[in-house]
């Protein structure tokens, strides 16, 4: 049976035309279900230049269709999934599909953002829509053509049939096809009959990745461009004094020498500023020079005078957020119960505190923006996950009308929640606005580390109450770096399944900016919850999986409209976990440990396997379920989940950055250690099926993975980890010298 759907977006902005060069049809769409209808349709592609689209179905006359895919790429897979939604409706052969990038549209299309695991979510129906609305007006002007009604006639692989078995290809009806009305109502596809949801599509740029193509916002190029390299303070709370560029400017390839900041201080840090992070507000000394190389050669060469002002330090971050946790100025995210009153009739109290670090996003390429603002146009060109709010800061900040502003997007290498922050497109604008001239600002990896947006140090302390062998009582409390741009997420797991349940943030302002990390909210928050309740399972002389099973079931049925998790697909993914991983039923000398959590509109439950090898425990395998709906793309899932789990390890194990008077203590990763591939182990993936909406993957696999190994290690060595990174203490992932003697 198949679904109706009434179009979401108007039939205004559902743009066409009959002229494309050569012959064809352009059809604009709205991505997501606020379509500005202001938009007129285009009388003459011949008047349209097709870069004032971001996303859109073009259909030549030959029957070739490029679809624009218009969010953020940072390794996600939307440029391959999003146009796969499209071409499913529109029933076109995936492999005669050609897939472009689009631009930024503030006109026509809402959340053009790569962040939070959400945009086939978001996308889901109204990209199939778009592809089905323009199936229907192709096999109208066919039926119109015959003679016949269109319910007569079929699609395949664009190719339009008739009863008589007469054929037409989309090429051959596309001029008729633009000048119909665009219909009222289309039928989507049932999952049964998709052809290329649920299919195994490579990635689309992946030619051009592996033959070096220029897809990075590090390939772009444009005449006249020069470069620029900023020396920004090398300690958070330090200010610019003065500067002496005489050396630098001596130097092969320089051509200035200028400072920046006025204009970035007043917009990054006022109402428009992006997403929330508050950026440091000292003046910048930028060189100009004719490549690169040039431009941070001579940075070196400059003689500046830095003030100091409040200078932080990893020890002063460990003892504030301790004085936090335990004060009492904190704010109640959630309040169920009578939490003080459960734990004075408990029969036993379980309380344990967790610690991470502060952390680097290491992208893999470095910060860096296009910018070339003249009277007539700011063009901006680079790598970022939020452009509208990077374009609407820029005009902002340069006092021009955002209609000025031009932005494409290039494909990210690694974005992580970094790129969220648009500093570097401010930078490239201000210093091209300076020195009007096109400009690349680049950053080192040195810059990306010392003068990044970091994961915020993070002290969570979980209490729990049991009397008469139940949980009666839980309290959760975090105290955080900058907790206003983190903060907890109150209403997952196991809210709603304990009757008496808290949640308190608590804040320490710092001067170092920090932010997203992949995984806002839950990167570490899922290891401290996890690894606690399979301690309280112990306390409670109880089964650990079957401890989780129960307090899942006392969710269901619940009125409680603030729980965001689904305790029966939990539930399901649980068990499936345990069967697929053989939980329980290992060999001598496998020690596992287990999780489950929910994040980013997904459910997951993770098995590690757990070895020792030359005394050491080490993580062999992780076995991981997950349900995130209907799969769009298996293969890009399967790059996306074990991204996150490796991710996850990686961080969990190794992740340790920290800072010395303002100062990182890292700058490069000859002192940050990240997972090496030797390091990886086996990752056995299981999606559940369904029919039900897709959500996100690029993130919802990393949180829980520490959790498993933590439990896993715990089960092998007996020791309990309390802090991340595991390898800080190497004592602790040891067995003790008696049990490898005996």
């Amino acid at each position: 049976m198949s679904t109706t759907s009434k179009t979401t977006f108007s039939r205004r902005a559902f743009m066409r035309t009959s002229t494309l060069a050569g012959g064809g049809m352009l059809i604009g769409f709205n991505l997501f279900q606020s379509c500005k209808p202001k938009v007129a349709p285009p009388i003459d592609l011949s008047q349209l230049d097709y870069n004032d689209f971001n996303a859109f179905i073009k259909i030549a006359a030959n029957g070739a269709v490029t679809i624009f895919s218009p969010n953020p790429e940072i390794g996600q897979g939307v440029k391959t999934s999003m146009p796969m939604l499209i071409a499913e409706e529109l029933d076109v052969a995936w492999k005669n599909v050609f897939v472009e990038q689009g631009k930024l549209d503030t006109e026509n299309y809402v959340r053009q953002v790569a962040g939070g695991s959400q945009s086939i979510r978001f996308g889901w129906d109204a990209l199939r829509q778009t592809g089905a609305t323009a199936k229907r007006m192709l096999v109208n002007a066919a039926a119109a053509r015959w003679g016949v009604d269109a319910s007569e006639c079929s699609v395949s692989e664009g190719v339009i049939t008739n009863a008589a078995g007469e054929t037409l290809g989309y090429g051959d009806v596309v001029n008729e096809a633009a000048v119909l009305e665009v219909p009222e109502e289309v039928t989507l596809k049932e999952p049964k009959d998709y052809n290329i949801i649920g299919k195994d599509a490579g990635n689309v740029d992946i030619t051009k990745i592996i033959t070096g193509k220029p897809l990075f916002g590090l390939d772009y190029k444009a005449e006249g461009m020069v470069y620029a390299s900023v020396a920004r303070p090398p300690a958070f709370g330090q200010k610019l004094v003065s500067f002496d560029a005489t050396e630098a400017k001596k130097m092969p390839g320089v051509i200035d020498v200028v400072s920046i900041g006025e204009k970035g201080r007043a917009h990054m840090n006022g109402e428009n500023r992006n997403w929330s992070v508050r950026l440091p507000d000292s003046d910048k000394v930028v060189v100009i020079a004719e490549s690169t190389w040039q431009a941070m050669k001579a940075k070196k060469a400059l003689k500046i005078v830095w003030e100091d002002n409040d200078l932080e330090s990893t020890e002063q971050h460990n003892e504030l957020l301790m004085g936090l946790l335990d004060g009492n100025k904190f704010n109640t995210m959630r309040s169920d119960g009578n939490v003080k009153k459960a734990f004075a009739e408990a029969d036993e109290v379980l309380e344990r505190t967790y610690e991470s670090p502060f952390l680097p996003h290491n992208c893999l390429e470095p910060m860096n923006f296009y910018a070339n603002v003249t009277d007539e146009k700011i063009h901006l060109v680079g790598p970022v996950q939020t452009p509208a709010s990077a374009a609407t800061t820029v005009a902002d900040m340069l006092g021009r009308d955002v209609a000025d502003i031009h932005l494409e997007m290039t494909r990210m290498g690694g974005g992580f929640g970094r790129r969220l922050y648009g500093d570097f497109v401010y930078e490239a604008a201000e210093i091209s606005n300076l020195i009007r001239k096109p400009v690349k600002m680049v950053s080192s990896r040195e810059d990306d580390m010392n003068t990044g947006v970091y994961r915020p140090a993070i002290k969570y302390r979980i209490k729990a109450a049991v009397k008469d062998g139940q949980i009666t009582g839980y309290h959760l409390k975090e105290a955080a770096i900058n907790s206003n741009m983190y903060g907890l997420i109150p209403n997952f797991f196991p809210a709603g399944a304990i009757e008496n349940y808290q949640v308190d943030v608590a804040s320490y302002d710092s001067n170092i900016t920090t932010g997203a990390w992949r995984a806002p909210y839950t990167n570490f928050l899922a290891y401290a919850e996890q690894s606690f309740f399979d301690e309280l399972a112990e306390l409670m002389d109880t089964d650990k999986i079957q401890l989780r099973l129960d307090l899942l079931e006392k969710v269901k049925g619940t009125e409680d409209e603030r729980i965001q998790y689904d305790p029966e697909r939990m539930q399901n993914c649980i068990k499936t976990a345990v069967e697929k991983s053989g939980w329980g039923k290992k060999p001598e000398g496998v020690y596992q440990g287990f999780v489950n959590y929910y994040c980013h509109n997904t459910h997951v439950a993770q098995v590690a396997d757990v070895e020792i090898e030359n005394g050491n425990a080490v993580v062999k395998k992780i076995t991981c379920v997950v349900d995130c709906g209907i799969v769009v793309n298996p293969l890009g899932a399967i790059n996306q989940i074990e991204g996150g789990i490796l991710d996850g390890i990686g961080h969990s194990m190794y992740g340790d950055f920290g800072f010395e008077n303002g100062a990182p203590v890292a700058n490069n990763f000859d002192g940050y250690r990240l997972i090496r591939m030797k390091e990886a182990p086996a990752i056995e993936t299981h999606l559940i099926q369904n029919e039900l909406s897709p959500t996100g993957l690029g993130e919802p696999t990393l949180p829980p993975v520490g959790g498993a190994i933590a439990n896993a290690f715990k089960a092998a060595t007996g020791n309990r980890l309390y802090e991340q990174p595991f390898s800080k203490k190497p004592e602790l992932l040891k067995v003790p010298e008696k049990e490898i003697l005996g």
